[in-house]
């Protein structure tokens, strides 16, 4: 069984074509199961758009929700439509996203860390004239919001848990105990983490997280699922064989996708 967890379209401004086209594309390469997981609006934000070019506006959110309900039956003959959501983890707005998240029949949240001190972690200029120390402290900063994301309680996965490296790769040869500490915490949440494929497309390159960590990770079985984090259609699925059996290399004999909340185990 083929699944993909982390699509986008073009409601959050920084992806293209329509939530069906990315279903069509799932159906054509031959997936089981797709979530539509587009950026959450900024809950905790007064404005209905504060952002734009990055998430979709609150006053949408409702409207995406009706229309993945509304593709999940036309659809439900040739492919499992789950809704889903990628929220961005500001710790200071948890009652307000949860809030909204409990009013709608959500079947999994991913919890995505994308600022580190009020600033973008994709934002290349970020970096700029950052010494040691200062770094060090963004990477532990970073994990440190990982492991409260994971103890928030709002999440099914977590989102790309080594995307810091997506612009400064050579933030993963900084040395922190930060790394292990979050994948602990993380084991004890019981939450999944994703491979997410689209690291590949970053100055990086590969998936997020890296090989070491998904060897860490299975060492403290945590539950793994998949993303492609497409946000052109042609990119749904991506890489599901080479993942899985890289998977199985480490050990791995599922992973999974979640339904009402509830992980549901397919084989490796």
């Amino acid at each position: 069984m083929k699944f993909d967890l982390h699509t986008h379209h073009e409601r959050c401004g920084h992806a293209t074509g329509e939530i069906e086209d990315y279903i069509q594309s799932a159906i054509n390469k031959g997936l089981h199961v797709i979530g539509i997981s587009d950026h959450s609006p900024y809950f905790g934000e007064d404005a209905d758009h504060p952002y734009p070019g990055l998430t979709m506006a609150k006053s949408e959110f409702s409207n995406y929700v009706r229309e993945v309900r509304r593709l999940k039956e036309i659809y439900q003959d040739k492919i499992e439509v789950l809704l889903g959501v990628e929220s961005d983890f500001f710790p200071d707005a948890v009652k307000a996203y949860k809030q909204v998240y409990d009013n709608y029949p959500m079947d999994y949240i991913i919890g995505s860390v994308h600022f580190v001190h009020g600033i973008n972690i994709f934002d290349k200029r970020r970096w700029d004239g950052l010494g040691e120390k200062q770094i060090l402290d963004v990477k532990e900063e970073y994990y440190r919001l990982i492991a409260e994301s994971a103890k928030s309680g709002m999440f099914q996965v977590l989102g790309h848990i080594d995307a810091l490296k997506g612009y400064f790769p050579s933030i993963s040869d900084v040395p922190t105990n930060a790394v292990d500490q979050t994948l602990k915490v993380i084991a004890e949440s019981g939450v999944a983490i994703e491979v997410n494929t689209s690291g590949k497309n970053k100055d990086c390159g590969g998936w997020y997280p890296s090989d070491d960590i998904l060897e860490r990770a299975k060492f403290y079985n945590i539950p793994i699922t998949l993303g492609s984090d497409s946000h052109v259609p042609e990119r749904m699925g991506d890489d599901f064989d080479e993942v899985g059996t890289f998977l199985k290399s480490l050990g791995y004999r599922e992973w999974y996708f979640f339904r009402n909340k509830k992980p549901v185990a397919v084989s490796l």
